[in-house]
C-alpha cells in the first residue's frame, strides 16, 4: 500500500474513531485509532483525533450525557442519563452540582419524564446536589420551588424530601425555616383551581405531614382543609385519594376538636344542597374518614333521620357515581355494630336492588356490604319479611362471588375478594370454597396477577387464613372458665365448636389449599407484601405445616426458603413484627422436624442450613415471653425435634449449635415439662457427634460437671424416651476419662448407668451397657476404680441377667464383652 493510501486510511479511520466515541462506543473508537496510529502516526489529522478523544475522555459520562439532553435535546441521551443515575449513581459533587444546574434552568424540555427522573436521581444519590438546591432554597424558596415542582411529580417529591434531610443543611434553624416555606407552598399549590389534578402538592403535603406533623399541621385552614377534603372524591385516582387520606389523618390526629367540628360541618352541609356533585362529595368523604375516626364518623352517620333518608336520596337522585359513593359510604360505616344495624333496618331491600339490577361493579359493593351486615344464623330477622325472603344470608352471597372473581375487572375482584373474606368465617361457606378446586386456583391466580394492589392481596389472604386457620388450643384453666360462662348463660352448648371448625376439617382444607398450589403463589408475591399482608401470609404457613402430611409437598414448592427469607428480612421491632418473625420460625421448624434438612438446604446451596439455627433458637430463647398467661411450649418442643434433626446432619452444624445454644440447653433440661425436657434430652444426644458438643459435658470445668451432672439424673427419670436419650449422650461421653470421672464421684452414678442395663426396652439396655463397658476400660485407676463400683453394685448379676434374659443377640455379645473387662 502506497504512503498516500496509508494516509488516507489512517484520516478516514481517525474521523471513524471520533464518531464513534461521540456515539458511546468508546472501545471501538479508541481500536479505530491504534490502527489510524500504526498506518500515520505523524499524520495531523491523527494526531488531532487523539487530542479530541483525549478531550472527550476528561468530560464525565453524565455531564455528557445531561449535555446532550439539554442542549441537542436529545432523548436518548436523557434515557441513558436516568440509567446511569439508577445504576450507579455515585457522581462527583462538582459534576452533581453542575449537572443540576444545568437540567433545571431549562423550561421546554421534552420529554418531562425524562427531567423530572433526572432530576430526582441527583438529589437521591448526591449530597451535593442536595447542599446546591437548599442553597438555593434559601436564597429564595419560592422561585427554588416553583422551577422543580414545574418539572415534575418526582422533582416535587424531592423538595418535600430534601428538607426532611438534616445532613443537607449547615443550620438546623434553615432548616425547619425552609421546611415550613415549602409546606406553604405546596398547600398554595393545593389551591390552585385545576392545578392539583395528578396530586403533586398533595404527595409533597402528606410526606411532610406524615414527618414532621406537629410543626406544621397549624398551617391548615378550613380552606385548605376543605380542598383536602375535597381530594377524596372517588372519582379522584386511587394516589390522590391515598395521599389526600394520608393528610386527612394527620390532621385530624392532631386538630383534635377544630378538625372534628369542620369535618361535622362538612357533610351534613354538601348533603343538605342536595346536588349531585355535593351529594356525592360527602358520600366518598364519609367512606374515606370511617376508618381513621370511627367513633366521630359513626355518630355523623347515626344522626337521626339520616339513615331512613338515604334510600330516598338516593331514589331520588339517578346519578350513578352517587350511588357508587353511597355503597362505599356503607361498606366503611360496617366498621360499627351500631350503623351496621342501621344498615340492616333501613338499606337490605335497596341493597338487593342495586345487587339484582346494576351491571357496572356497584352489584359486587352491594354484595359485599350484605356479607357485613347479615345474620349468619338468621339473616333477615330484622330486616322485615320481604328482606328476608330475598337474602337466605351470606351463603347465597357466595355463587356472586366466586362469579364476580372470574371478571377480569379490577374493582369486581375487589368486591369479590372482600366479600368472600366477609364470608369465609362462616364454617359452612369454608368448606364450600375449600372444595372447589377450581375457585381456589382463581384466588392464586388473583393473587399473582394483583401483587401492586394491596387491597386485594390483604383481602385474598384473610380469605385463606380463613379457610385454614385452627381453633385455639385453651388450656384446662381455659375450658372450665368457658364451661362457667355456658353455665351463665344458662346453655351447657354455647361455646361448643362447630363440627366444621374442628381440626380434622381444618386439615382437610389446608390440604386443598396445599394442592391448589398456594405456597408457589406465596413465593412469587411474598417480596412485595406490607408488613400486615407478610403477618397473615405467615399465620397461613404455620396452620398449613400443622398437617405433617403436607410439609414434603410445602417445602418442595419452597415454603422452607420462603419461611427463612421472610424471617431474615422482618427487622422492625414492633409487637407484630416481632410475632411474625416467631411464626415464620414456627413454621420452619416444622418443616425441618419432618423433610430431610439437607434436602431443602443442600450443601451448594443458599442459604445455607446454617442460616436456620437462629429462628429456631429464637424460638427455645423465647424473650417476649411475660409472666402474663402461660407460657405456648409447643413452638419450643417444636423447635427441639428441628435442632435435633438439624444436629444429626453433620458435626459442623452440631457445632454450631453447641456455641450459640449451650446456655438455654441447660435450661431447658430442668424443665417441668416433660415433653420439653425429652426433647432437650434428645438434642443433646445427637450434639454429642460434635467435638464442642462433647466438649461441653466432658471438659472437666465446674459448668460441664454440673451439666454431666442433670445428664445422669435424666438417665433416671421415668419418662422412656428421656432415659434413651440421656443413656445415648451417656454412651457418647464415657469413652472420655473426664465424663467418667464425673460419673464416678456420684454417689448413685454406677448404680443409675446399671439401671439402664435392667431396662425393659433393648434400647436403653444398649446404651447402657455402652456406658458400663465404656466407663471400665478407661485405662489406669480410673478404670480400676470403676470396676470395682461395678462389682460393688452387683453390677456381674445385672449383666449376666441381660445375657440370660435377652433374645437380642448384640445385647448378649455385650453384656459379655463388659462382663470379660469386668473380670480383668
Amino acid at each position: 500500500m502506497s504512503e498516500k493510501e496509508n494516509d488516507d486510511r489512517a484520516v478516514s479511520l481517525a474521523n471513524q474513531a471520533i464518531e464513534l466515541v461521540a456515539s458511546g462506543q468508546a472501545e471501538d473508537g479508541s481500536r479505530a485509532l491504534r490502527e489510524a496510529a500504526s498506518l500515520a502516526p505523524e499524520h495531523s489529522a491523527v494526531k488531532a483525533a487523539f487530542l479530541k478523544i483525549q478531550s472527550e475522555d476528561s468530560i464525565h459520562t453524565l455531564q455528557k450525557l445531561c449535555g446532550k439532553f439539554i442542549l441537542e435535546q436529545d432523548e436518548e441521551a436523557g434515557r441513558e442519563a436516568l440509567d446511569y443515575l439508577d445504576r450507579s449513581g455515585a457522581v462527583p459533587a462538582s459534576i452533581a452540582q453542575e449537572c443540576l444546574e444545568l437540567v433545571i434552568k431549562e423550561r421546554n424540555i421534552k420529554p418531562k419524564n425524562l427531567q423530572d427522573g433526572i432530576v430526582a436521581g441527583l438529589l437521591r444519590e448526591s449530597m451535593a446536589a442536595k447542599n446546591a438546591m437548599a442553597k438555593q432554597l434559601l436564597a429564595g424558596a419560592t422561585a427554588a420551588f416553583g422551577r422543580l415542582y414545574d418539572i415534575g411529580d418526582r422533582s416535587a417529591s424531592s423538595i418535600a424530601d430534601l428538607v426532611l434531610v438534616n445532613s443537607a443543611w449547615s443550620i438546623e434553624s434553615e432548616r425547619e425555616g425552609c421546611e415550613e416555606d415549602v409546606f406553604q407552598l405546596f398547600l398554595a399549590k393545593l389551591l390552585e383551581v385545576g392545578h392539583d389534578y395528578d396530586g403533586r402538592a398533595l404527595k409533597g403535603i402528606a410526606r411532610l405531614l406524615a414527618t414532621d406533623a406537629e410543626r406544621l399541621y397549624s398551617y391548615i385552614d378550613d380552606d385548605i382543609f376543605d380542598a383536602i377534603l375535597c381530594s377524596l372524591d372517588i372519582r379522584q385516582p386511587d394516589e390522590v385519594r391515598s395521599q389526600a387520606t394520608l393528610a386527612t389523618a394527620k390532621y385530624l390526629e392532631l386538630s383534635g376538636e377544630k378538625g372534628q367540628a369542620y369535618l361535622a360541618k362538612f357533610i351534613p352541609t354538601r348533603i343538605t344542597k342536595g346536588h349531585s356533585e355535593e351529594v356525592l362529595l360527602a358520600f366518598s368523604v364519609a367512606a374515606a374518614v370511617f376508618p381513621i375516626v370511627p367513633t366521630q364518623a359513626a355518630a355523623l352517620f347515626l344522626t337521626e333521620g339520616f339513615v331512613p333518608s338515604l334510600v330516598p336520596l338516593l331514589d331520588r337522585n339517578k346519578s350513578g357515581q352517587v350511588e357508587h359513593a353511597a355503597l362505599s359510604m356503607l361498606s366503611a360505616a360496617c366498621v360499627d355494630n351500631a350503623c351496621r344495624g342501621a344498615i340492616k333496618k333501613h338499606c337490605v331491600h335497596w341493597l338487593n336492588h342495586v345487587m339484582k339490577s346494576r351491571t357496572d361493579d356497584r352489584p359486587g359493593l352491594a354484595a359485599v356490604i350484605l356479607a357485613k351486615v347479615l345474620d349468619p344464623t338468621m339473616p333477615g330477622k330484622d330486616t322485615g319479611g320481604k328482606a328476608q325472603q330475598e337474602n337466605e344470608g351470606p351463603n347465597s352471597l357466595v355463587p356472586m362471588f366466586k362469579k364476580l372473581l372470574a371478571d377480569p375487572r379490577a374493582a369486581s375482584k375487589q368486591s369479590s375478594i372482600e366479600g368472600l373474606a366477609y364470608s369465609s368465617i362462616q364454617p359452612a361457606i369454608k368448606e364450600e370454597l375449600a372444595n372447589d378446586p377450581l375457585f381456589l386456583t382463581r384466588v392464586s391466580e388473583t393473587l399473582k396477577a394483583s401483587q401492586s394492589n394491596s387491597s386485594i392481596v390483604f383481602g385474598a389472604l384473610t380469605l385463606i387464613d380463613h379457610l385454614t386457620r385452627y381453633l385455639p388450643v385453651l388450656s384446662e384453666e381455659q375450658k372450665r372458665m368457658n364451661e362457667l360462662k355456658a353455665y351463665a348463660n344458662a346453655s351447657k352448648t354455647a361455646n361448643q365448636p362447630n363440627p366444621l371448625d374442628e381440626a380434622a376439617a381444618v386439615s382437610r382444607r389446608c390440604k386443598a389449599v396445599v394442592e391448589a398450589g398456594a405456597v408457589s403463589t406465596f413465593v412469587a408475591i411474598s417480596s412485595h407484601l406490607s408488613p400486615a399482608s407478610t403477618a397473615v401470609l405467615i399465620a397461613i404457613m404455620l396452620s398449613i405445616t400443622q398437617t405433617q402430611a403436607l410439609r414434603g409437598t410445602i417445602a418442595q414448592q419452597g415454603g422452607a426458603k420462603l419461611l427463612l427469607l421472610r424471617y431474615t428480612f422482618i427487622t422492625g421491632t414492633s409487637g407484630i413484627d416481632h410475632q411474625t418473625r416467631r411464626t415464620a420460625a414456627h413454621a420452619l421448624a416444622r418443616l425441618l422436624i419432618s423433610v430431610n434438612p439437607t434436602l431443602i438446604f443442600p450443601a451448594s446451596g443458599n442459604p445455607p442450613l446454617t442460616s436456620t439455627i437462629r429462628p429456631l433458637l429464637s424460638l427455645i430463647a423465647d424473650k417476649d415471653h411475660t409472666d402474663e398467661g402461660p407460657r405456648d411450649l409447643l413452638p419450643i418442643f417444636e423447635s427441639l425435634l428441628a435442632l435435633t434433626n438439624l444436629a444429626a446432619t453433620s458435626s459442623e452444624v452440631s457445632d454450631t449449635i453447641t456455641r450459640q445454644a449451650l446456655p438455654i440447653i441447660g435450661d431447658l433440661l430442668l424443665s417441668n415439662n416433660s415433653n420439653v425436657q425429652r426433647a432437650t434430652t434428645e438434642l443433646v444426644c445427637n450434639l454429642m457427634n460434635s467435638s464442642a458438643g462433647i466438649a461441653a459435658f466432658a471438659d472437666e470445668s465446674n459448668a460441664a460437671d454440673t451439666r454431666l451432672h442433670v445428664l445422669l439424673a435424666l438417665a433416671d427419670v421415668e419418662d422412656g424416651g428421656t432415659r434413651k436419650a440421656a443413656g445415648g449422650a451417656l454412651a457418647g461421653l464415657t469413652g472420655f476419662e473426664g465424663p467418667v470421672k464425673g460419673i464416678l464421684k456420684r454417689e448413685r452414678g454406677v448404680e443409675i448407668l446399671l439401671g439402664l442395663c435392667a431396662d425393659e426396652d433393648g434400647e436403653i439396655v444398649h446404651r447402657g451397657l455402652v456406658c458400663v463397658s465404656n466407663c471400665m476400660a478407661i485405662e489406669g485407676k480410673i478404670g480400676e476404680e470403676a470396676r470395682t463400683k461395678v462389682k460393688d453394685s452387683n453390677g456381674g448379676e445385672v449383666l449376666k441377667q441381660v445375657g440370660r434374659g435377652s433374645k437380642e443377640g448384640v445385647l448378649v455379645t455385650l453384656s459379655r464383652e463388659a462382663l470379660d473387662i469386668l473380670m480383668r
